[in-house]
């Protein structure tokens, strides 16, 4: 089937009981049992709900994968897959990561005796200098946030084989509709709900999807155990949102290709980053590894101040954290989504506090190009 079909259909049959054809919300923590441990295949919410297995199914799907296993969060989704290692294991994360994943990984994970470095997974030689002998894993972000840099996914994936390393891939920023890691050789993808997949900015949620069943069945164990389950109220509004997937996608694209651009061009704009740029260095690599380009661009205006300006006088924009939704919102990340990472370490990855992110909605193109170049044209002289 194709992707929309997919995302309308996948994993959904009318309700056997009412036929309606939207999957109930089953509103339950417990299920009434015949006899002692003879049920209809439901014994406690924790571990299974009706609406939660038609989101998770759906997604499989979509991301051409056996299973999918939902979480309450994008980072109770990350830290199952890292609850896969054990203590004295060690595991290589992409340097430009979300900031939260880093305080994850350096004020939590570090503790229970998991060590990781961080480096440029774009950089397949810096990776092979970074496995160690208890190297079980390598974590790629790709594209990065918010450098939106590429790492070459196929490549990786041959590393990854020829050392007998795990792959993990935060597929967030691109989606299902414009990039698939399993399909180029990863092992685990994990999206932020709240993002794209659901892309109404009113829930949060996260989900895992495995390349065979066993390794499922691992992280369904995990996810049993910890119990950091979404409510079937979120996973059924995850499910409406996967529907408008594919045609919310192309119009972030589309949107942001052309205000990519114009940022490129525009004289007060000193760096734009964005995949679809030819001047962006993975540009042939994104060409190659996705369908489309999304819908985040970075770009730095050289100082603080300057970001200031702009975030406090867009009017269309939303000045606030998170991504993905069908409304346009606009960030500095230094001081939102990686302020828990130090400024050393933000630098490192070239994190400054001028640099503006946003995150293109589907709003009319024209109305978000006049509200950024209104805000641009009021940074003053002396701050540029």
């Amino acid at each position: 089937m194709g992707f929309s079909t997919d995302a309308i259909h996948g994993g959904q049959e009318p309700d056997p009981t009412t036929g309606a054809i939207i999957p109930p919300i089953y509103q339950t923590s417990t299920y009434v049992q015949q006899s002692i441990a003879v049920h209809k295949g439901y014994e406690y919410a924790r571990g299974d709900n009706p609406t939660r297995e038609a989101y998770e199914r759906c997604v499989a799907v979509l991301e051409r994968g056996p299973q999918a296993i939902a979480f309450a969060s994008g980072m109770a989704a990350i830290d199952a897959i890292v609850s896969l290692l054990d203590a004295g294991d060690h595991f290589v994360m992409t340097a430009n990561v979300y900031g939260g994943t880093v305080r994850l990984m350096q004020r939590i994970r570090t503790r229970h005796g998991i060590s990781f470095d961080r480096v440029s997974t774009s950089d397949l030689n810096a990776v092979r200098a970074a496995i160690r002998p208890n190297t079980k894993m390598i974590f790629v972000e790709t594209p990065t946030n918010p450098i939106l840099e590429i790492t070459d996914l196929a490549a990786i994936s041959a590393l990854c084989r020829e050392r007998g390393l795990l792959l993990a891939v935060d597929n967030t920023f691109m989606s299902p509709f414009f990039q698939r890691p399993l399909e180029h050789g990863a092992d685990f993808v994990v999206h932020s709900a709240t993002k794209y997949l659901n892309g109404h900015s009113d829930l949060v949620g996260g989900i895992v999807v495995a390349k065979t069943e066993a390794l499922a069945e691992r992280v369904r164990f995990l996810q049993f155990a910890a119990g950091a389950v979404p409510g079937p109220f979120d996973c059924w509004l995850v499910l409406r949102g996967l529907k408008t997937l594919a045609i919310r996608m192309e119009r972030h694209d589309q949107n942001a290709r052309i205000l990519a651009q114009r940022l490129h061009d525009h004289p007060g704009v000193p760096r734009t980053i964005y995949p679809g740029l030819p001047s962006h260095p993975q540009h042939d690599l994104a060409r190659r590894q996705m369908s489309g380009f999304g819908g985040m661009i970075t770009f730095e205006l050289g100082s603080r101040e300057a970001a200031r300006v702009v975030l406090e006088s867009v009017k269309i924009f939303a000045l606030a954290e998170s991504l993905g939704g069908v409304e346009s919102l606009i960030s500095v990340p230094a001081e939102m989504t990686h302020a828990s990472i130090s400024e050393e370490d933000r630098r490192r990855v070239g994190i400054t506090p001028g640099m503006v992110r946003i995150s293109v909605g589907i709003e009319d193109v024209e109305d978000l190009w006049v509200d950024l170049e209104t805000a641009l044209a009021r940074i003053p002289a002396t701050v540029r």
